[in-house]
């Protein structure tokens, strides 16, 4: 790598730009589970855009798809438009992932990022009960948005906001509270059912069923129908937050179906534009689309070229169960090594479901180095957490068996390079 290629980033961007800090090369292609910088090295991808590459890299399916699409000069930006693209779209999402789990929702386009999706669905919540505020939950992330970051957590997000954070209250997390497991739900209802409290009835619940962000955080099924049975006794909306977590990251294709819950709006964005184009949506209950039209509306809202990316992906990942299965048992060999990791060294524990898998470091500092130990060895890895003390693996869906253990290898190695003394 000359210096000329690296000074182009570091004189004309923004000093905003991170992942590139903790990858500090210039990358050039990507296939699958593996990207290859300009200088010939390849990278095993466990971070896969964030999650928005559940599928890998530059998927052949929807590749030819988006090909063939661009080739006949199908429609590119269509705002809301009705469109040849977004009808298979429709039809797909009805026919592979709603009508088999007996959901009923209305689909909403609005905008292309995750952020759009939950300022939408607060925006909705609020606008149907003609209330204001919204529960959230410690350590939860949602977007980087006004709206957004106030039923975040991480204050260090927070802070960037530079305005008030209103109208959001937060609550304990599932195990946030370590003596809470009896009745965890206790404090809410408290101040819910307390007309002195001074909390106001909210217009809705946002909940991740599992935190990335804030560190591979796991929501137990019976605490999410625990939440479920709150919100809907007290006529509060649920909304579940499905932009990271959902098309099949923890297996099934909405994170919530292990819970056997109905949300009242889902958001989803990230892979479900199957080939990391930017596409979000936001699903609600039949009665809760109160929408005037273009009340909530944008200019990219529109992407046709991710629409049929997505179609594409939901006809072939998702019209059986083998996706779905082999995610978990690949969650399996992933859980397996990193107990066995975490076992060999004190101070180490690991969490997870699917394949989304954290390695928790009682020193938080050991994480980052981890990260930059495996990035030196060709493998992507980022951290999360309050304190970035948890390394976070989001493989592809896609990734075979033996990438996998070629990476939890390399992970192996690093966690032993740094605990072990090697790097201080």
């Amino acid at each position: 790598m000359t210096t000329l290629d690296m000074t182009i980033f570091e004189e004309l961007e923004s000093n905003v730009r991170g992942y590139c800090r903790a990858w500090p090369t210039v990358f050039d292609s990507a296939s699958g589970a593996w990207l290859r910088d300009e200088e010939g090295r390849d990278y095993l991808d466990f971070f896969a855009g964030a999650g928005a590459l559940n599928y890998g890299h530059n998927n052949p399916v929807l590749k030819q798809a988006l090909v063939d699409y661009i080739m006949a000069d199908g429609i590119t930006h269509g705002l809301d438009m009705s469109t040849v693209a977004k009808r298979r779209l429709l039809e797909t999402i009805q026919r592979t992932i709603l009508a088999p789990r007996d959901l009923d929702y209305k689909v909403q386009f609005p905008g292309p990022t995750g952020a759009n999706a939950v300022e939408a669905a607060l925006k909705l919540a609020r606008k149907v009960t003609g209330r204001t505020t919204i529960l959230n939950f410690t350590n939860a992330f949602h977007g980087m948005t006004l709206g957004a970051l106030a039923v975040t957590g991480n204050a260090a997000k927070r802070a960037g906001a530079g305005v008030p954070l209103l109208h959001a209250t937060p609550m304990p997390y599932d195990g946030y509270l370590p003596d809470a497991d009896e009745d965890p739900f206790l404090w809410m209802e408290t101040i819910l059912d307390d007309a002195s409290s001074g909390v106001d009835k909210p217009a809705a619940v946002i909940v991740e069923t599992v935190q990335g962000e804030g560190g591979v955080n796991i929501a137990r099924p019976e605490w999410l129908r625990s939440l479920a049975h709150l919100c809907a006794a007290r006529e509060i909306l649920l909304i579940v937050d499905d932009v990271q977590m959902g098309c099949g990251r923890t297996g099934p294709f909405f994170s919530f179906e292990a819970a056997d819950i109905t949300p009242d709006i889902v958001t989803l964005s990230k892979s479900i534009g199957g080939y990391g184009l930017p596409m979000a949506l936001v699903l609600m209950k039949p009665e809760l689309d109160q929408w005037a039209p273009g009340e909530h509306n944008g200019t990219f809202r529109g992407n046709n070229p991710a629409f049929v990316t997505a179609q594409v992906a939901l006809d072939h990942y998702w019209s059986d169960t083998l996706l779905a299965a082999s995610t978990m048992a690949k969650g399996e060999l992933v859980h397996r090594n990193l107990i066995e990791l975490s076992s060999a060294y004190p101070g180490l524990s690991t969490r997870g479901r699917g394949l989304v898998h954290g390695l928790v470091f009682e020193e938080p500092s050991q994480a980052g180095k981890v990260c930059q130990v495996a990035f030196e060895h060709g493998l992507l890895t980022e951290t999360s957490g309050a304190c970035d003390e948890v390394v976070k693996l989001l493989p592809p869906l896609t990734i075979t068996d033996s990438e996998l253990e070629h990476g939890l290898g390399i992970l192996a190695e690093s966690v032993a390079t740094v605990c072990d003394g090697v790097l201080k």
